[in-house]
């Protein structure tokens, strides 16, 4: 399996209404210091509809405000409709929802 297919597959496990970070992703993968290598692979997704890259937030919880989910709040839209919470300064409630 190449490097971003092993990210795929953990991406893929993340369930509904949770979230991991760049950094977990990494180790579960295989390489703690593959987070961005993380943000690369989920940028070049090849399949949306089953690998939920929307799940996946910085270390803060934080959305990223790029054009790869479709435009700036679309990530954030998209864990709402999955019930998802956010604090005040706009990022995931960690302790609630992390993966």
């Amino acid at each position: 399996m190449s490097v971003f297919e092993l990210i795929y597959e953990v991406v893929k496990q993340i369930p509904k209404g949770k979230v991991a970070t760049y950094g977990q992703v990494a180790l579960l993968a295989g390489n703690p210091r593959w987070a961005r290598v993380v943000g690369y692979a989920l940028h070049n997704n090849p399949d949306p509809g089953n690998i939920p890259c929307h799940r996946v937030v910085n270390r803060f919880g934080g959305t990223t405000p790029s054009f790869a989910f479709g435009g700036e709040d679309v990530q954030r839209k998209l864990l709402e409709d999955e019930g998802i919470e956010f604090d005040e300064s706009g990022n995931v409630i960690l302790e609630k929802y992390l993966w």
